[in-house]
């Protein structure tokens, strides 16, 4: 007994040791990555407090390249120290208010300051020898030169931007520009982050913290403190490093100030636009954040490995109720399983009786679909009867035409007449062609359509309709009006089966303007979008709306020996090819109808 309660002591301790360390681990990721979401809002920063410095010395180093190329500078360069230059230091003056620049002035090639934006003043700059100053060296020799450093007469720290001034042959001297960048630094203060730069030797130049500038980021050697202290002409200072410690490659820095330590995340990024060698870097202050996801990530972690051993024990106990309650369930299954079986039985032949119902269904229905085509075939060889005394009429020309011609080659066969006879025989061959297109085109019509559909021109299912009544159509006298035009767009359809609805449509036509004065039938084709219309209209008297309402019912006629059901075999072959037949309600005159099916490429 004491072995088993030791043992659960020891149990209890591994897994308080276990929560304490997931909770510490937990605390650890979450700081990591609330470090990371600061990195990324430092960086995004970053281009902005950059954009701040680099948007100012680039407005402020226009000005000196503006002013080495003015005439009035070059003028007053020329006679250097023999008259007082009122007039450009008003300008100069001006130039810089309008800038926000600290100071402009212009030096001779002695190093001496010939004019100024702050003449006059206490602390005016004319007189001043400016030869040991780099950016006026630089210049002379370079064209262009900067240089950071304390005023020697202000005593305040600028940049100088410096352009040498020359009349294309001859050095005149330096227009140079100081701009203190304290709106810069203010624009940083602002925005809640540490922000600074350095130069090459890592010395502190502008800084959102004063009291860092001319810090150095780490101790300087002997020689670059020498360097750092003849480039920016200070005062022997001893360029003490900043109160800043880094972290082992986790992009933390400490500050520590006044016995106080603040972590900070911190990022960087060179400045070549704006002064070679310059380097900008920004901290955001982290211990707020890091501590505030550090402390949620370890009380979610210890709320959720909480939960997770209550519902451990939660989930133990109810094991061993399921245990029970799957015992009864087994006895349960084996009932359900005796009546399952008993139930299928029943299915089985439920099933086998509704798959014979199904079948007779299907039979059905092919039968009507049967019914259907021999229907449509009925009323094809209906149209035919009802055409075959124009045809016969057709037939019968070329037949009492090819007579003639025989009889005819016969005399000159006896006359030797050989051109003649050739000509005869030729002309008989043409007819004997008519009579052969005329009995294909009846042959093909009376023919059951195949099931499959093919690309085909609509032209050619008007054309054929035509041929088919072309001798009811001259004996009646009727002007038909072919489709303008030679396109001929194409749809997927049989050609027998639409052939079939025109010829309804015109037969239609034909009976309905039967003694009618000027008889005449338009055959329009056109296109909308991706749908080909074909309209039949005629001029004759037209549909009454009782007749146009039941047009398409079967056995609905308004001919005396009609059966009422062209047009319903006509609307049914329509929708089998994908398309419509319609009345169309808006004719003034007659009766119209069209045909909409889906145009191919």
């Amino acid at each position: 007994m004491a072995r088993l309660r030791d043992g659960r002591w020891l149990i209890l301790l591994i897994g308080l040791a276990m929560l304490a360390g997931a909770v510490a681990i937990a605390g650890r990721l979450a700081a990591n990555q609330a470090a990371g979401d600061l990195r990324d809002g430092a960086l995004a920063a970053l281009p902005l407090a950059a954009g701040t410095l680099t948007g100012e010395i680039e407005k402020q180093r226009l000005v000196p390249l503006v002013l080495a190329r003015d005439d009035a500078v070059r003028d007053a360069l020329r006679r250097a120290g023999k008259t007082q230059e009122t007039a450009l230091d008003d300008k100069l003056r001006a130039i810089a208010a309008d800038a926000s620049a600290s100071a402009i002035y212009v030096i001779d090639t002695a190093g001496i300051a010939i004019s100024a934006s702050n003449a006059g003043e206490p602390g005016s700059f004319v007189g001043i020898d400016y030869n040991f100053r780099h950016y006026f060296t630089d210049a002379m020799t370079k064209g262009a030169a900067s240089q950071y450093g304390l005023g020697t007469i202000s005593g305040r720290p600028g940049l100088y931007l410096a352009s040498r001034v020359d009349d294309g042959k001859t050095p005149l001297g330096v227009a140079v520009l100081k701009v203190e960048l304290d709106g810069v630094e203010a624009n940083w203060r602002s925005s809640g982050f540490v922000v600074f730069v350095t130069d090459e030797r890592g010395v502190v130049l502008a800084t959102s913290r004063p009291e860092w500038r001319f810090h150095a980021l780490a101790p300087l050697s002997a020689a670059d403190a020498a360097t750092a202290h003849a480039q920016l002409q200070l005062a022997e200072t001893g360029f003490e490093p900043l109160p800043i410690r880094r972290g082992a490659g986790d992009g933390l820095a400490t500050i520590d100030n006044a016995g106080k330590s603040r972590q900070f995340v911190e990022v960087a990024q060179d400045l070549p636009g704006a002064v070679p060698g310059w380097r900008l870097w920004l901290l955001t202050p982290a211990d707020a954040a890091l501590t505030s996801a550090a402390n949620t990530a370890r009380l979610t972690t210890l709320l959720a490995l909480l939960f997770t051993g209550l519902l451990a024990y939660v989930l133990l106990r109810r094991r061993r109720a399921r245990r029970v309650r799957q015992e009864a369930l087994a006895r349960m299954n084996a009932e359900l399983e005796s009546r399952v079986s008993t139930r299928t039985a029943e299915l089985t032949r439920s099933n086998t009786a509704l798959a014979g119902e199904i079948a007779e269904r299907e039979n059905a229905e092919a039968k009507v679909r049967r019914l259907r085509d021999d229907l449509a075939q009925a009323n094809r060889l209906s149209i035919l009867g009802q055409i075959a005394a124009g045809v016969a009429h057709e037939i019968n020309q070329p037949v009492a035409a090819i007579r003639t011609y025989a009889e005819n080659a016969g005399r000159f066969l006896h006359g030797d007449k050989v051109e003649s006879v050739s000509g005869n025989l030729t002309s008989i061959v043409s007819m004997t062609e008519r009579i052969g297109a005329i009995t294909s085109t009846l042959r093909s019509f009376a023919r059951r359509p195949g099931v499959a559909a093919s690309p085909l021109p609509v032209r050619e299912a008007i054309d054929g309709a035509l041929s088919l009544l072309s001798g009811r159509i001259r004996d009646s006298g009727v002007t038909v009006v072919k489709p303008r035009g030679t396109a001929s767009p194409a749809v997927m359809a049989s050609r027998i089966r639409l052939e079939q609805i025109l010829v309804n449509l015109l037969q239609n036509a034909l009976d309905a303007l039967k003694d009618r004065p000027d008889p005449r039938i338009e055959i329009e084709l056109a296109e909308r979008d991706d749908r080909v219309l074909v309209s039949v209209r005629d001029n004759g008297p037209g549909l009454g709306p009782e007749a146009a309402g039941n047009l398409f019912m079967p056995f609905q006629t308004t001919k005396e020996k009609g059966l009422g059901l062209g047009l319903v075999i006509s609307q049914e072959i329509a929708q089998e090819l994908g398309g419509t037949l319609r009345l169309d309600p808006d004719s003034k005159k007659g009766a119209s109808f069209t045909i909409d099916l889906r145009r191919i490429e």
